[in-house]
């Protein structure tokens, strides 16, 4: 199954079957606080930066998330995805809890956006399905509900049949809804990357979508949490996972390997051609 979505310029393919998709995840003030005064200060000069370096290292989308304390996100989201819209081809990801926010950015990014995103609350259902549907974008739909996340699969395969389901009502084909199984940090909870991989076999089984995942969950608290991710990633892809919001200067070259290794990168050109192009420094 293909999920299409577009930029100023480029589309990209989210595909099942196909490479893995890379979608940045550093314009997020979460945990960054440059970011975060930056936004503040409606200076967009490093969010530029941010998105240079990502779609330089190898990202297909960029996530854009502007949720800092004290901003108007309804106005500063729509400003920020237009002036990267303006400067950068690959397509959007629209990362916001707040609808009103979604509502408006979606009006301001060319081609088809992505979403992020949707959950198995129904107030979450309602309020974000037909902003998608409107808009003809695609969404990634997260396995929580009202009761938070489930600790097994079954729960969180439940969940994304109730997004499918919902979306399906709404006009949204399946191939536009990408489901987020969720991670939950290893450190914690011992079995978490087991439950989420176990999620993302079901889902691809039952549901045949795109499945995306957010790696740095999975480490927090851990010491050498790169190494823990990049495993992480690595497993999910095996998994059945197509795309993942993740730091692609630190594991494009990872899943470029993956990619040959799952023998989706023919005489492994995409790979040769990535590591001429992004040469590690001598020590």
């Amino acid at each position: 199954m293909q999920t299409s979505v577009r930029g100023k310029a480029k589309e990209v393919k989210i595909d099942t079957e196909g490479v893995f998709t890379i979608i940045g995840e550093k314009i997020n003030p979460t945990g960054r606080k440059k970011l975060a005064a930056a936004l503040l200060a409606s200076s967009f000069d490093y969010v530029t930066e941010l998105a240079s370096s990502q779609v330089i290292a190898g990202a297909d989308l960029l996530d854009v998330n502007v949720g800092v304390p004290g901003v108007e996100e309804e106005k500063l989201l729509p400003q920020v995805v237009k002036m990267l819209a303006e400067q950068f081809d690959v397509p959007l990801c629209l990362d916001s809890a707040n609808p009103k926010a979604l509502a408006q950015a979606l009006l301001a990014t060319p081609g088809k956006p992505l979403v992020n995103s949707v959950n198995g609350k129904q107030v979450s259902l309602e309020a974000v399905l037909p902003l998608v549907k409107e808009r003809g974008a695609a969404v990634i739909g997260l396995t929580m509900d009202e009761n938070g996340i489930p600790k097994d699969a079954d729960g969180r395969v439940k969940i994304a049949g109730k997004i499918l389901e919902a979306a399906a009502r709404y006009g949204i084909p399946a191939e536009d809804v990408i489901i987020d199984p969720l991670v939950l940090t290893v450190g914690a909870e011992s079995q978490a990357g087991a439950v989420t991989l176990q999620t993302i076999r079901r889902v691809r089984g039952e549901f045949g979508v795109n499945i995306n995942v957010g790696a740095s969950n999975v480490s927090y608290g851990l010491p050498e949490r790169d190494t823990v991710n990049a495993a992480f990633l690595a497993l999910t892809f095996g998994a059945g996972a197509s795309c993942a919001i993740s730091d692609p200067v630190k594991f494009a070259r990872v899943l470029r390997a993956v990619d040959l290794l799952m023998g989706r990168d023919a005489y492994a050109t995409r790979y040769v051609k990535y590591c001429r192009a992004h040469p590690l420094e001598q020590k």
